[in-house]
Order: C-alpha cells, then structure tokens, then sequence
C-alpha cells in the first residue's frame, strides 16, 4: 500500500461573505506539491437568506489552466467572453479550459438571490504542461444527470465519475492530459480500493465526514499526501463521508503563478498582464449584472 505522508488541513479564508476553506495553496501545500494539482477552495456549506448578493465572483480573466467547479448544493451561473453561458445546479459540474485566456464570472442565479438556501462549492485548478498552454478556450457544463455514477461494495460507495475510466465507466469530461476525476460519496462502512500507478500524484480531499486511508483516520477539511512507494489505497468510510479523488502523471515543469494565471516563466506571465490590458482576453464589461 502506499503510505501517507501528511494530512494538511485547510485553512478558513472566507471571501467577502462567503464561507471559503482553501485546502492548497496554503503555508504546507505549496502550489506545485501534487502537480498538476495545483488549488483547492472549499466555500460552504452555509445557508443564504432570501434576496442575498450570491457569489462575489464577478468578471475576472485566466491563463494556462482548468478550473473544474462542483455544486454540492446551491447553483452557478457561468458567463464567459467566448459567448458560453449556463446555470448549473446541484450535483452538476463545470469544466473549463482556460487556455490561451478568456474572462469569465461565476455568480449566483436570480433565483437563488431571491430565494436564498443552502450552498456549497469546490473549484479545483488543474495545470495545464507548456505544450497546452495556449490552447484555445473552452467550457462544458454538465447537470448531475449526465455524470454515469459507479455503485461499488453493494450500493454503499457511489462514484461520480468525471474524467477517466472508473470500473469500465469513461468520464463526460475529456481533458487534454491524463487527468483521473472523480466525486466519491461513502455510507458509513462503505469501503473502496484501487490501485494507482506508483509514479501518479493522487489528490484525495474530505469534503465531508471521515474516513480510513491506508489505516489512517482522515476527516472533513484535510488535504491527504501520499508517498510514492506503492499503488494500493484502501478507503473505509468511518461516517457517512465525500471525497474529491483523482490521479494524474505529473508534468514535472517550471511553474510559475501570479494572481489568475499560470504559466511557466514570469515573461509568459507578465505578456498575460498585457494581452489583457489590450483586450485580447474579451470585453470584461459584457459580462456584467
């Protein structure tokens, strides 16, 4: 089995109202530890009140990653200066490449506004090698209904499967590298095992509960690193419990972030900065409330 070599928990960062928990990069995870994972924010669970201002994420641009977003609960309407716009609600999951760059907001609907109720969100950021980074952009928005679920240790592990093959299950989502993704919900005892290939980084998140890893206790809110000096990983749900689990062969490049995008060396970021000042990113005010 492959041995743990920490358990990092999150750190409570909220954003403007918004309760936000960033799993990495925080003081212990540095952005590159589980390449080509690279970010990790966790806002909820909490509940909004009717007539509520709903995400403060307004127009903002991006560079040389994906962002994958899953609703748990709540909605996120998406708008993006290629022209793509959606709504997805609970249990659906937005892929975006952001490529060669675009703008893009991520806000609550008006119903949701209006309503209020229960939110709770995860955007992961995937790296994207040098070869990829200019890419053109492009986004797929997929409701719950269109994610094929596995059921395993009879019908007390479901897998949501979002990238990959799964037990025989591809995922909807195609993503340019080899990138395994998948959203786990255990019932308390639900037990799940499988085998990494032992040069694969493994991203394991407890979004909720708690469980066994490896003969390790793990619980809601920590970021789980492995060592690389084995491929099985056996999973026993201690509570009812959810996990973002997935594996990918590391890029091994430079890598270098500032502010929304990230790129490879600090000229390619500063020429981000200046294409977007020159508008070539799209038109920010378009799409604004």
């Amino acid at each position: 089995m492959r041995t743990i070599k920490a358990k990092h928990k999150a750190v409570y960062e909220p954003i403007a109202d918004l309760v936000t928990y960033r799993a990495m990069p925080t003081h212990a995870v540095s952005m590159n530890l589980l390449d080509p994972f690279i970010f990790l924010n966790h806002h909820g669970w909490q509940e909004y009140h009717p007539h509520n201002n709903g995400l403060p994420f307004g127009p903002h641009p991006h560079r040389g990653f994906e962002t994958v977003t899953f609703i748990l609960e709540g909605d996120l309407t998406h708008k993006d200066s290629t022209g793509m716009v959606s709504v997805i609600k609970e249990g659906g999951v937005q892929w975006m490449t952001a490529g060669s760059g675009l703008i893009h907001a991520e806000v609550s609907s008006p119903e949701f506004k209006a309503k209020g109720g229960p939110l709770e969100i995860l955007q992961l950021w995937l790296n994207l090698p040098a070869k990829y980074k200019m890419t053109p952009p492009k986004y797929v928005g997929l409701q719950a209904s269109a994610i094929p679920t596995v059921d395993v240790d009879n019908g007390k592990v479901s897998i949501h499967v979002l990238s990959g093959n799964w037990n025989g299950t591809k995922g909807p989502f195609e993503p340019l590298t080899d990138i395994h993704l998948s959203f786990m919900y255990f019932m308390e005892g639900g037990r799940y095992n499988i085998n990494v290939p032992q040069d694969q980084n493994i991203f394991l998140y407890i979004v909720k509960g708690e469980l066994k890893v490896n003969g390790e206790f793990a619980r809601i809110h920590h970021l789980v690193e492995f060592n690389h000096d084995g491929e099985e990983l056996q999973m026993e749900a201690t509570s009812d419990a959810i996990i973002l689990f997935g594996y990918a062969t590391p890029f091994n490049e430079a890598l270098v972030a500032y502010g929304p995008f990230v790129m490879n060396t600090r000229e390619e970021i500063q020429q981000a900065y200046e294409d977007m000042k020159n508008g070539k990113f799209g038109n920010e005010e378009e799409l604004m409330d």
